[in-house]
């Protein structure tokens, strides 16, 4: 059961280092019937993150896109920038258990994964993880109000 609501699509973007694994990733997402966006980079030169992250983290911003998926080398990147953005909770996600966690205790929104450090197929099972777990609540729910600064 989806956690999100999928009649938007869902936002994806990376860099250089995160190309191919955003390909694999939409081509993937496109064979359940889900709609996505490309955010780019659409290609393997080498690009600055922000420039793709911004507008995926501006989409989930605006409710655009029912949630997003960032990739570059690290995560770490994309994950600063995205997280820059006011009602975006943007989760570095390395294993499966994180991902789900990330949904569960944060009602994260935006799902950042370390290409250089994953395989394909542990991506699409965080991403499936990320996409039908349900946010808790609960005591997480005044966390999770706390975060925006303004």
């Amino acid at each position: 059961m989806l956690s999100f609501d999928t009649n938007k699509p869902i936002g994806i973007a990376a860099d250089h280092a995160g190309f191919e694994l955003k390909e694999q990733l939409k081509n993937y997402l496109q064979q359940k019937q889900l709609s996505v966006q490309d955010f780019g980079t659409n290609g393997p030169a080498s690009v600055d993150y922000p420039d793709y992250a911004h507008p995926l983290a501006e989409a989930v911003e605006n409710h655009q896109v029912c949630f997003g998926i960032l990739i570059c080398g690290s995560a770490n990147g994309v994950a600063i920038t995205a997280n820059k953005h006011q009602g975006v909770r943007a989760a570095i996600c390395w294993q499966e258990d994180i991902a789900q966690l990330a949904r569960q205790h944060n009602d994260a929104n935006i799902i950042c994964l370390p290409a250089r450090y994953i395989s394909e197929n542990a991506a699409e099972k965080m991403v499936e993880l990320f996409m039908n777990t349900a946010f808790e609540g609960g005591r997480h729910q005044n966390r999770v109000e706390k975060i925006n600064c303004r």
